[in-house]
């Protein structure tokens, strides 16, 4: 029985081997556990490069750092090239747990928050806890079946919005956000390519993105706009400064130099709202609007009365 399951083993490697790009990307590699903390170490440490390097700043190479496609990308390496859906699981749990920490880790002195730094962390660490059962279950895209139509749908869902997103943004301020626009569209290829080999599932695959795409069109108001601003009156904050949004949706804040009073933008979608900033016994508000004018998307920032 185990001389047979090796000879499947054997056969599939060789298949993979000998077949397309995608075939020896999804299947080919041999992920051991010492691979997965290679491929852990090198992730991160490229990913903390995009954020502490100033010439990444606003491109798409750092929202490795900030956002999911690149790690959507990693993940599905890991779990096409495992044995077994616990195997899947366990190895691209161990994956998160060791690269987004250290990305944290070699931020520290490089970022005014210095340690503080790790308060952002706990977001990416209940990402980490999720990856353990959705690896498991991601694991069965290797039935190539309409099963594995069911588990990439939601990724196809969520690569098209970005793609979608990165587009228009590409549009407003050419090239930026290109370079994700292309790589999430590869992404969503690839994977119906690699996972979809019957005709059937690979048309509706495809008929996803389109369809995704014609609803924002129609619906969307949203914007991928980002950006870094100075805050009015030239503030300075401590390091141990703390900012809160009124309503994410519309945009996210961050200090990204409290000394120089500084804050980076990420935007969905216009409109206006507020954001606080505490500093020890200090609150200062601000109201931000994000607004197109000819054509170009842009945010305005002013002190609260």
């Amino acid at each position: 029985m185990d001389s047979g399951k090796r000879d499947i083993n054997m056969k599939e490697q060789k298949q993979a081997k000998n077949g397309n790009i995608t075939d020896r990307l999804f299947g080919g590699l041999n992920m051991s556990w010492m691979s997965v903390i290679i491929f852990s170490i090198v992730s991160a440490v490229l990913t903390a490069v995009f954020l502490i390097v100033p010439i990444f700043k606003g491109t798409s190479f750092i929202r490795v750092g900030e956002t999911f496609e690149a790690w959507i990308f990693f993940a599905v390496i890991i779990m096409s090239n495992c044995k077994k859906p616990l195997e899947s699981a366990e190895k691209t749990f161990v994956f998160f747990l060791i690269s987004q920490p250290l990305i944290y880790l070699m931020q520290v002195p490089f970022s005014q928050l210095g340690w503080g730094i790790f308060g952002y962390y706990r977001y990416w660490f209940y990402w980490t806890l999720a990856t353990f059962p959705m690896a498991f279950i991601g694991w069965y895209i290797k039935k190539k079946n309409w099963l594995s139509l069911v588990i990439l749908s939601p990724v196809i869902i969520y690569l098209t919005a970005v793609a979608y997103a990165s587009v228009r943004d590409c549009i407003e301020r050419f090239p930026h956000m290109l370079a994700m626009a292309i790589f999430c569209t590869l992404q969503i290829i690839c994977y119906i390519i690699a996972f979809l080999p019957d005709l059937k599932t690979r048309l509706v695959g495809f008929v996803i993105p389109f369809a995704v795409t014609a609803v924002l069109i129609i619906t969307s108001d949203s914007v991928s706009f980002t950006a870094s601003e100075i805050l009015p009156d030239d503030p300075s904050f401590s390091s141990e400064a703390a900012i809160s949004v009124e309503d994410e949706s519309v945009v996210n804040v961050q200090l990204e130099d409290p000394e120089r009073g500084t804050v980076y933008i990420n935007a969905q979608k216009y409109g206006t709202t507020d954001f606080i900033i505490t500093d020890g016994e200090n609150e200062y508000v601000y109201t931000i609007e994000i607004y197109k004018e000819n054509g170009v998307s842009a945010a305005k920032i002013t002190a609260a009365e």
